[in-house]
């Protein structure tokens, strides 16, 4: 359906069961297993389909080795049987990748592997390749690039990573495939308790920010999902001398990025250093042909929509780089940096200590206005989430309880039938990446047309018409990953996307806006 069809689809129902306000990777799931439980569902994102938080993790589906770390066995058990189900219903998306570790301590590879062999014991089944020592040479032919000096060997493990952006989408997608009314660039103004009977309903009023029309829903229950923004709806939704003052769930945390060529490290295993000298952890990720090098964890009390990388957060990263490959990082060759904001869970006892302390797993409050409200969490357990969030909104009588489970083994759009063949997503971007769409995608007008960094015209295409996309930044930032990759290289490509969209009916590509966007992800932005 084109924009207008989705809107009067939207409002031609007269009362939803669940409104999920929020797209990032716990509202979609919220919405996707709602839909396949039977419940009318419409989901409400302002911007676009993971627009914050939600494609700017650092692109990996993990256990939680951290996590295992601090002896919280349950929160690793679940996260690594819903890493098995991501690589599962979205094998094109998420697959498996080696980690290793290197030892520049004799005592590194003993201590840590044990700890890993440990890691491999609690996946069981859901395992997806048995931890390794490795000898120096080993390392080394592991992690091309890496720094030999003082080098006594490593240990491999197995994790996941996959595209987080494009698993929103596929999530946004199913859920709609499903029966929700799922779109993007659709704000909640204003958010009320019709009474206060029991069963009462909830109005929303709406504005598309495309252009500011405005819509009213109703539902039976509204789910808050709306990460690091989370109580800025609840406040809106506080009845005046009925309610208390809501207290605040979320005490924003910020994970910086850095991207670089691959020649910096060209194999096809990742690297973790588990404890830099600060204490921190630091990756060195291969994604769609470049080299992810991050992250931070540093608090801040401001929400911006493009938080900015502070020049401690790129000092450290860059010297800790340049610790553990042989050659140095530099400023000059960095290609793009991102930034995302965690919503780590801060409860009144954390009111001070950094964000070390922060619970990094999901909170659900329903306040008295029957307002749900989830956050926390991370991307490898949005399913988990997703069903704690519908059984809350059970026992709280706002919606009748339904069997679930129905997306453990739900396939999701573009998912091909099994996982052989699939092309490594430590590869450049390709064709490959819209799974059993691709031939769809392959009829579109301009397939054969290059633009830059594997897309093409016709691409383009299938964005606006299948994809939701509605500006630039929506193409070149999360329907293709190319600012991510190169930011300078996204700028160039740019206008030709501008066009496409405008050959295809988008009133206002926003090219200016993106190429500001385009310098935001360059180094010499980085906040002192």
């Amino acid at each position: 359906m084109t924009r207008a069809e989705l809107l009067q689809s939207l409002v031609r129902q007269p009362v939803y069961d669940l409104v999920v306000v929020g797209g990032g990777a716990t509202g979609l799931g919220v919405a996707l297993d709602a839909a396949l439980r039977g419940f009318s569902v419409a989901l409400l994102e302002s911007q676009d389909f993971a627009g914050g938080t939600s494609s700017r993790s650092t692109k990996l589906l993990h256990g939680g080795v951290r996590y295992l770390a601090q002896g919280n066995v349950a929160l690793v058990r679940e996260a690594l049987a819903e890493r098995a189900t991501v690589l599962r219903i979205a094998p094109h998306l998420a697959q498996p990748l080696p980690f290793v570790m290197p030892s520049y301590g004799w005592w590194q590879t003993p201590f840590y592997g044990m700890g890993l062999k440990l890691y491999d014991l609690m996946a069981g089944r859901a395992g997806l390749g048995r931890t390794a020592f490795l000898s120096r040479a080993e390392t080394l032919a592991a992690l091309p690039g890496a720094n030999p000096e003082g080098l006594h060997g490593g240990v491999r493990y197995w994790d996941g990573q996959f595209d987080d952006a494009r698993l929103a989408l596929a999530l946004a997608r199913s859920a709609e495939a499903a029966g929700a009314r799922v779109l993007n660039y659709m704000q909640v103004t204003g958010i009320r308790r019709v009474s206060d009977a029991p069963g009462a309903l909830t109005e929303l009023d709406l504005r598309d920010t495309l252009n500011g029309v405005a819509h009213r829903l109703q539902a039976r229950c509204v789910v808050n999902a709306t990460g690091v923004w989370v109580d800025d709806l609840r406040a809106r939704a506080r009845r005046e001398g009925q309610d208390p003052v809501p207290e605040r769930m979320v005490s924003p945390s910020q994970g910086v990025h850095v991207v670089v060529d691959r020649e910096f490290m060209p194999g096809d295993h990742a690297l973790l250093v588990p404890k830099t000298r600060d204490g921190r952890v630091l990756f060195a990720v291969p994604w769609l042909g470049k080299l992810i090098l991050g992250t931070t964890d540093t608090p801040r009390q401001d929400l911006p929509r493009e938080p900015e990388a502070f020049a401690e957060e790129l000092d450290f990263i860059l010297g800790e780089a340049g610790r553990v490959l042989s050659r140095a990082v530099r400023t000059e060759d960095i290609r793009s940096i991102w930034v995302g904001l965690r919503p780590l869970v801060a409860p009144p006892s954390t009111a001070e200590g950094g964000t070390k302390v922060l619970s990094r797993e999901h909170t659900i409050v329903v306040d008295g206005n029957g307002l749900v409200t989830v956050t926390g969490g991370k991307w490898t357990t949005y399913r988990a989430m997703a069903e704690d969030v519908l059984d809350r909104c059970f026992s709280s009588g706002l919606l009748p309880r339904r069997d679930g489970g129905l997306s453990e083994d739900h396939r999701l759009i573009g998912a091909p039938a099994s996982a052989d063949g699939a092309v490594p997503l430590h590869l450049a971007p390709g064709m490959h990446i819209y799974g059993s769409e691709a031939p769809q995608v392959r009829q579109c007008q301009g397939a054969d047309r290059p633009i830059g960094l594997g897309l093409t015209e016709g691409m383009v295409r299938h964005a606006v018409r299948s994809e939701h996309a509605h500006t630039v930044e929506d193409v070149l930032a999360r329907r293709w990953r190319a600012l991510f990759l190169d930011a300078r290289l996204a700028a160039e490509m740019a206008p030709d996307v501008a066009a496409i969209l405008s050959d295809e009916g988008v009133p206002e590509p926003a090219l200016g806006h993106f190429l500001q966007l385009c310098h935001h992800y360059l180094p010499h932005r980085a906040a002192n």
